[in-house]
């Protein structure tokens, strides 16, 4: 039932060597036409999208600038799907059959994949879930309730996507507990020397982002879990912005979980992951109850499964799991260190040229790309988000607009919503030129 290859302690497949930038090492790497002088050639990588070679409506060719939300997949991804489901559909540890059977061994692989890439040291600390969201509330649920009482401290951000907030709300209420949040600057860096002043409260848990969703500021992760360690808390990252854009180790990190969405890293909806220390998941009880979760079922107990399986009730999501495996490995080839020198040197050429081109747009977040990702959230003066969306809509610009699933957050900035310009990795100049352009059409539009 259980599949038990792990990769080695480098996060590597056994006897494979990987540099920095993550991708394999020997000729291979360095004839990939994706990446040209030790950088990514998005032009080249574009081509394996399908979906970026489609047209709008209006006859525009797409320009995909909500990576934020959601990735687009590349044909690599897309293909494991369609070959699970054309040439060896079934459930997972289930049939001993030769389809079933390869089946499990190809979600098993998938967590293997995945653990390597997050540079996990087992791979059975990789529990399978939908999406961030439900990693957060497994761990909201089945630690959370057996380990925060009356008066325990939660200290989470001001920036937190609701999958980071709701679910602690929900826990405090239930459990008499308090919140407190590490305030931000007004270009978006956290009061790291309030968070010092707010451990001192004790708490029993640090949840907070690694890379914000609206902001694009990246967090100094490592050095805010050394400070919640020493005082004693346990640390929860939300990874679902920076797994697709930086690199991620979590060894070095030293967090206690882990979480991220496959759906913003090239893989499907659906798909997602919670890392978590052994001893960790080892000590939660169950998340969900049903199948799969369970060693033995009587008629007045049960007992549960080994991990990450005691995690995982019922038939899931296969092949968006196995997606998730085939978009991680995508991900290493072009390494992620590549990834991240990619969406830095968008954001040298987007951030400037957007003000000398808009001298009046409101621009938010860290101004340094050293220590944003590819996220710019900007206002048109005058014109509300939505109608700016909509407008560069017509030019086959796509954009999110609205407060991005952080209303603290815009409560904080006093903003109504934002638009928002989100990269990766098949994001070009050209796409950031087309917004430019877009933007003054906007303006044209609304006489502004």
């Amino acid at each position: 039932m259980t599949i038990t290859a792990r990769p080695d302690a480098s996060g590597n497949p056994p006897g494979t060597g990987a540099p920095e930038g993550g991708s394999p090492a020997g000729p291979a790497a360095t004839a990939d036409p994706r990446i040209r002088d030790g950088c990514l050639v998005p032009e080249v990588i574009r081509a394996e999208f399908p979906i970026l070679a489609t047209a709008t409506s209006t006859g525009k060719p797409l320009v995909y600038l909500d990576s934020a939300s959601t990735s687009q997949k590349p044909q690599a991804v897309i293909d494991a799907l369609d070959t699970y489901y054309r040439e060896y559909n079934a459930n997972v540890h289930r049939g001993i059959y030769e389809i079933g059977e390869r089946s499990t061994a190809a979600y098993e692989a998938a967590r293997v994949k995945v653990a390597r890439f997050i540079n996990a040291p087992d791979a059975h600390e990789i529990v399978f879930t939908r999406n961030a969201t439900e990693a957060i509330n497994l761990v909201a649920y089945a630690w959370g309730r057996q380990s925060i009482g009356r008066g325990d401290v939660i200290v989470l951000t001001e920036m937190e996507h609701h999958a980071n907030l709701v679910p602690w709300q929900l826990l405090v209420q239930e459990r008499d507990g308090d919140l407190e949040f590490i305030p931000i600057t007004d270009d978006g860096i956290l009061r790291l020397d309030v968070f010092e002043v707010l451990l001192r409260l004790r708490p029993k848990l640090v949840a907070f982002t690694h890379v914000s969703n609206t902001l694009g500021t990246i967090n100094p992760v490592a050095e805010m879990t050394r400070m919640a360690h020493e005082a004693g808390a346990l640390v929860l990252i939300d990874g679902a912005q920076a797994v697709p854009h930086v690199p991620v180790d979590v060894g070095a990190i030293d967090a206690d979980f882990y979480v991220f969405s496959g759906h913003k890293m090239l893989a499907p909806t659906g798909s997602g992951a919670l890392w978590a220390r052994r001893e960790l998941l080892e000590s939660m009880p169950p998340f969900l109850a049903g199948g799969e979760m369970i060693r033995e079922v009587h008629l007045r107990r049960s007992e549960w499964n080994e991990i990450p399986w005691k995690f995982e009730a019922g038939t899931p999501d296969i092949a968006a799991e196995i997606g998730l495996g085939a978009a991680a490995d995508y991900l290493r080839t072009l390494g992620m260190g590549r990834v991240r020198d990619h969406e830095r040197e968008l954001l040298e050429y987007a951030l400037p040229a957007l003000a000398a081109a808009h001298p009046d747009l409101a621009l938010y977040g860290p101004m340094d790309p050293a220590i944003r990702g590819g996220v710019v959230p900007f206002n048109v003066p005058g014109v509300h988000p939505h109608d700016v969306a909509q407008v560069l809509d017509r030019s086959g610009v796509a954009v999110r607009a609205g407060h991005h699933c952080t209303m603290p957050l815009h409560e904080r900035l006093d903003l109504p919503a934002t638009a928002r310009a989100s990269f990766n990795v098949y994001t070009t100049r050209t796409d950031i030129d087309a917004l430019i352009a877009g933007i003054a059409e906007v303006k044209r539009v609304f006489g502004v």
